[in-house]
């Protein structure tokens, strides 16, 4: 059955028909699956309004319209679909543990330290494991690996705790993001003299969206302006109540200073995943978790913490962790020692891999490299083609001829990083609300959580944009790419120190405005004729000056005669550059000689005016 003509292209209609398309799929790959030429749809688009050229990564909206218009249903596959998708054929089930019940065992829990900052989160992690990390080695392994395991005793049996290091750690908003669940409590540290702040209720509105538990420390006790019960308040208006006024949330009185009531909030958290949550896992299966942080070690080569959700792993193991695969060279724990394997809930540095993975990506051990590879292969293309959509900007024929009447207007095209969603959030919404007028405008083509990337600076580099990053920096090799690029990378430690900066960028863009101003008049009161200089006009400067090469208007009985400029300017015999009120002189002007006495020649200047 034949679509109707739109601008002479014929297609066959889709009836229905539902087609899926991955995340940034481009024309080409629309056209193979409906089996029509690529070059077609492309004329279709464009007579609908929109510019898509066939290789290029098509935003999903525009999938979806040319799918109306051929009636088929096109459905755009999400990443975690696609990834789930994509290892059900190499038949690998990601996220359940295998066997029966009776394969399940206990496993620790998995904490994650959240607040606001200088609330003490750094210090009690550190009471809390008997290292000083602020004080210690910035290089440090026990520090570097980003999570660690502590002991404790309750009713005479020992417990493990796994913390995840970094208080309110990307991956903890990244995998929620995902769809993955990569901690099972959040312990709140809230200064007990300062009380509930933003990120205080920024770190609650990110645990409470990722569904689990909360163990509230007050902390800073020891203080003499010390309000522990104030702070009881204010979070019971967030729906935090505490035990001892009929809620369900257990308090504890804590200070990292001191070592107060350390053993009280490492019971608290074991009671706490002991009634609310279910913490099994099987141990004897392959191994599955999640990728905590991962940097670039000059001396060891790409290096992962990741932590063990599921399975055992073992060195020797092919894994696949994100976009990078590898082979498991050595497990480090949180101590420095080398390890032969790590079961769940266990946190290990994992070196061998080929690249760097993503805080946040998921990990899982497969049977052999080379399905490592094909894996890591097609979820490192899917990553390409779905930055590239998100880049890719729609311009309808209608923007353009807008642009066309108007003046092309100027675009600030932005990729955001910071160091938690909430941030990156933050610094999006606050940059939005910067107006400068139509002019110019704010776009923001990516945004992550995490370093920069070498796939961020590439994207910057194709687009021409500007990288922000909040409390990140560049790693790897993308700081060397950016200087290549001629990438242009800011650092940020404060939103509004963001804000003015870009405010002020996009000013710069705008196109300057310029407004008259008025330098003089002269009455005509002679008019002289030469063969060299032409009609010289005899005058009095009436008010104001007149300066030589500045901009005129000839007025005749009031009306503007000519616009032009001062050709020459003399006083008696001589050249001079300006003549004052009250003088006489004589002046020529470019391209005109219909001058008569009594005109009036009014000179002026365009002046720079400064915006609001």
């Amino acid at each position: 059955m034949e679509a109707p003509s739109i601008g002479g292209v014929r297609l066959r209609k889709g009836g229905g028909q539902t087609v899926r398309l991955r995340r940034g799929a481009s024309l080409t790959d629309l056209a193979e699956k409906i089996g029509v030429d690529a070059a077609s749809l492309v004329q279709v688009l464009f007579h609908l309004g929109e510019m898509v050229t066939a290789t290029q990564s098509v935003a999903d909206d525009t999938l979806e319209l040319l799918g109306a218009e051929l009636e088929y249903n096109i459905q755009v596959v999400s990443p975690e679909d696609e990834d789930r998708e994509l290892l059900e054929r190499f038949d690998i089930e990601f996220g359940e543990d295998e066997g029966d019940e009776e394969d399940l065992e206990h496993r620790p829990a998995v904490v994650t330290v959240m607040g606001h900052v200088d609330h003490g989160k750094t210090k009690l992690l550190d009471a809390l494991r008997h290292a000083n990390v602020v004080s210690g080695e910035a290089g440090g392994i026990t520090q570097s690996i980003g999570a660690y395991q502590v002991h404790t005793e309750v009713d005479g049996e020992d417990r493990r705790i796994t913390f995840i290091d970094t208080p309110g750690h990307e991956a903890f908003t990244q995998m929620r993001a995902r769809g993955a669940k990569s901690t099972d409590i959040a312990v709140l540290v809230v200064a007990a003299d300062d009380g509930v702040m933003p990120q205080t209720i920024e770190a609650l509105n990110h645990a409470t969206a990722a569904d689990v538990p909360v163990v509230v420390a007050v902390n800073k006790v020891d203080k003499d302006t010390a309000d522990p019960t104030r702070v009881r308040g204010q979070l019971t208006e967030y729906g935090l109540v505490p035990e001892e006024y009929g809620g369900e949330t257990m308090f504890v009185d804590v200070s990292a200073v001191t070592r107060q009531g350390l053993d009280d909030l490492l019971e608290a958290v074991v009671l706490t995943a002991d009634a609310a949550l279910d913490l099994r896992a099987n141990p004897s299966m392959d191994a599955q978790g999640v990728a905590i942080e991962a940097h670039l070690d000059k001396g060891r080569g790409p290096v992962a913490t990741v932590l063990v959700q599921r399975g055992t792993l073992r060195v020797g193991d092919s894994i696949v962790a994100g976009p990078a695969h590898g082979w498991v060279r050595a497990l480090v724990n949180d101590h420095g020692e080398m390890v032969d394997e790590a079961p769940p809930s266990m946190p290990v540095q994992v070196l061998g891999l080929t690249s760097v993975p993503g805080a946040g990506d998921s990990f899982l051990v497969v049977a052999d490299d080379r399905t490592a590879r094909q894996i890591a292969d097609q979820r490192e293309a899917r990553n390409r083609a779905a930055a590239q959509a998100a880049g890719a900007r729609r311009k309808t024929l209608d923007q353009l001829f807008e642009q066309l009447e108007k003046g092309e207007t100027q675009e600030l095209l932005l990729i955001l990083k910071g160091d938690s969603s909430g941030s990156v959030e933050a610094l999006e919404d606050t940059l939005s609300q910067i107006d400068v007028g139509e002019e110019v405008s704010l776009r923001v083509i990516d945004r992550g959580v995490g370093a920069i990337t070498e796939t961020n600076v590439s994207l910057a580099a194709a687009s021409g944009a500007v990288i922000l990053g909040y409390n990140v920096r560049a790693q790897g090799k993308a700081t060397e790419l950016a200087d290549r690029e001629n990438v242009n990378i800011r650092y940020y430690s404060v939103i509004y120190q963001a804000l003015d900066e870009i405010e002020a960028a996009l000013k710069g863009m705008l196109k300057p405005i310029y407004e008259e101003v008025q330098l003089g008049q002269a009455e005509v009161r002679e008019i002289f004729r030469s063969s060299k200089a032409g009609t010289i006009a005899g005058c009095m400067v009436l008010s104001g000056l007149i300066r030589r090469n500045a901009k005129a208007r000839l007025l005749r009985d009031g009306v503007v005669i000519t616009e032009t400029d001062i050709k020459s300017l003399r006083r008696e015999k001589d050249d001079v550059t300006e003549v004052r009120e009250g003088f006489e002189c004589g002046i020529t002007l470019s391209n005109f000689s219909d001058i008569k006495t009594e005109d009036i020649i009014e000179t002026f200047e365009m002046v720079e005016k400064a915006r609001d």
